[in-house]
């Protein structure tokens, strides 16, 4: 109920509150009470439209943000929020324009607000854009570890391997707890085929501190396959732990895949190879919890079908390849593992029967059906 004795700036300073709190529809409703006061206060119109904006309410959201910039044109968190907001419509050029507005009056060295600009060009797939916010943060705040890993985020996402590496190096002796940029440099020397490096960067960061399902996954299979821990071994029993934290219960593996959403911690959509193995891992996931020791049939992409314990089905394959009928198990499991670096950049482990197939379904060399 609105509080005539409260000042706009103590309502404002109430709801801000909330909003850090992570209380959003409480921060929402301190808002709309200031606003039944205070009507013509551009801070509480631009509190509101943040608010509106968690809550996807972007129609909505882009009324408040022009209210507030009706009483108040040259407000640099409002002209960056409905910067954000356009984007949600398409409308790209009007967004840099408002973004370009904060630069004019003079914020360019405002940390904040011009990573803001930044990562909602970037979330949006407006990349160049993006670099460009980012760098005028860099010019301003050279040692911030955050800009850094942004500029290596978007060389990436622009082809500049090198340059993003170079750039997330940067990002880590800058501050070496910094999990977002380790992992992406993680996930890109995985990609690369330099599994010791990317197993260094996962290992890094505790299990609590890891968000990416994916790199978890990965760097259980690392261990699995650099040092030969086998899948029940303690040491992977916490990263395990933090899989089921970061899945959740997969008695209904098909729902989860049908609703998994493909975005990384950068806001960057995963290519369809890491949505196989995402796929794949919430299988693997729950074999981990259920440990049975049933039959199991796979399918490849050349129509075969195997059926079997997993070290079974593994020795079907190896006989239906004529290059490696009689010689041993792990020897073909490792010459699939090697050729698939090479073919697909995924690599397979070969520790086991079990994580051998896994992986190969990872890789798209077939399909595990149960």
């Amino acid at each position: 109920m609105p509080d005539p004795f409260l000042s706009s700036e103590d309502y404002a300073e109430r709801a801000h509150q909330l909003y850090n709190e992570g209380r959003f529809d409480e921060s929402f409703g301190v808002l709309r009470d200031g606003l039944d006061v205070y009507p013509f206060s551009a801070e509480l119109h631009v509190g509101l439209a943040y608010a509106r904006l968690v809550r996807e309410e972007y129609i909505w959201a882009r009324r408040s943000f022009e209210d507030a910039l009706d009483l108040d044109a040259e407000h640099e968190d409002a002209l960056v929020g409905y910067g954000e907001t356009l984007l949600k419509f398409g409308e790209v050029g009007r967004a840099i324009n408002s973004f370009d507005r904060v630069l004019v009056l003079g914020y360019s060295d405002d940390h904040d607000l011009i990573l803001q600009a930044g990562r909602a060009l970037f979330r949006e797939g407006v990349v160049a854009a993006a670099r460009r916010f980012f760098q005028i943060a860099a010019e301003s705040h050279p040692e911030s570890s955050e800009v850094m890993a942004c500029l290596g985020f978007a060389a990436h996402r622009l082809g500049e391997e090198e340059e993003a590496i170079r750039l997330l190096r940067r990002a880590l002796e800058l501050d070496s707890t910094h999990a977002e940029a380790r992992v992406y440099l993680g996930n890109m020397y995985y990609d690369r085929g330099e599994f010791e490096a990317a197993l260094f960067h996962f290992d890094r960061i505790g299990p609590a501190d890891h968000v990416d399902q994916l790199a978890v996954w990965r760097l259980i299979e690392l261990k699995k396959s650099i040092y030969g821990l086998p899948a029940q071994d303690p040491e992977l029993g916490p990263w395990t732990q933090r899989l089921v934290d970061l899945v959740g219960e997969t008695d209904a593996i098909d729902q989860l895949l049908s609703e998994l959403e493909a975005t990384q911690p950068d806001g960057t959509v995963r290519d369809p190879m890491q949505l196989e193995l995402f796929g794949t891992l919430l299988m693997e996931l729950d074999g981990m919890r259920r440990r049975t020791s049933g039959q199991h049939r796979v399918t490849t992409r050349g129509g075969l079908s195997y059926t079997g314990t997993w070290e079974e089905i593994v020795m079907q394959m190896q006989n239906d390849d004529p290059h490696w009928v009689g010689e041993s198990l792990v020897g073909y499991m490792e010459h699939v593992s090697r050729r698939s670096v090479m073919e697909t950049g995924v690599a397979i482990p070969a520790t086991d029967a079990e994580a051998f197939v896994c992986g190969s379904a990872a890789a798209g060399l077939l399909k595990i059906i149960r």
